[in-house]
C-alpha cells in the first residue's frame, strides 16, 4: 500500500486540524463558562443597581423633605432676628451711653480730686461748712 504525497499531505493537514480541534475544544469551553458568570455578573448587577435606584429616589425624597423644612426653618430664624435687631441696637446703645457716663463720671471724679481738695482737704472742707452752717442757726437764735 502505498501512499502518494498528496494524500500524505491531506492526512498530515487531518491530524493537525484534529489537535486544533483538540486544543480549541477547552479553551471555547472555558470562554462559555466565562460568559455564563459574566451573563451571571451582569443580570446581579442590573439587580443591584436597580434596588439602589430605588433607594436613591427615596433618599432624594427624605432630602428634599429635610431641605425645606430647613428653609422654612431659616425663614423662621431670619423673621426672629428682624425682631431682635431693635432689641439688639438699644442694648448697645445704652452701653454705649453708660460708657460715656462713666467716662464723665471719672472726668469729674478727676477734676474734683486734683484740683481742688485733697482726702483731708475735702474733710475739713466739709467741717468748716458744716460749722459755719452751725454758726449762722446760732446767730439766728
Amino acid at each position: 500500500m502505498t501512499i502518494s504525497y498528496g494524500a500524505l499531505a491531506g492526512l498530515i493537514a487531518a491530524v493537525a486540524f484534529l489537535i486544533l480541534v483538540l486544543f480549541t475544544i477547552p479553551m471555547l469551553r472555558r470562554t462559555a463558562k466565562v460568559l455564563k458568570e459574566t451573563s451571571s455578573t451582569i443580570e446581579t448587577t442590573n439587580e443591584s443597581l436597580k434596588k439602589m435606584t430605588e433607594d436613591m429616589d427615596s433618599l432624594m425624597s427624605q432630602t428634599n423633605d429635610l431641605l425645606d423644612k430647613t428653609n422654612d426653618l431659616m425663614t423662621d430664624v431670619n423673621g426672629k432676628m428682624k425682631t431682635l435687631d431693635p432689641v439688639v441696637k438699644a442694648a448697645a446703645d445704652l452701653g454705649e451711653s453708660v460708657s460715656e457716663l462713666n467716662d464723665s463720671s471719672k472726668k469729674i471724679a478727676k477734676r474734683f480730686s486734683s484740683n481742688h481738695f485733697s482726702h483731708a482737704g475735702l474733710v475739713s472742707s466739709i467741717a468748716a461748712a458744716a460749722f459755719a452752717r452751725r454758726r449762722r442757726r446760732k446767730g439766728e437764735n
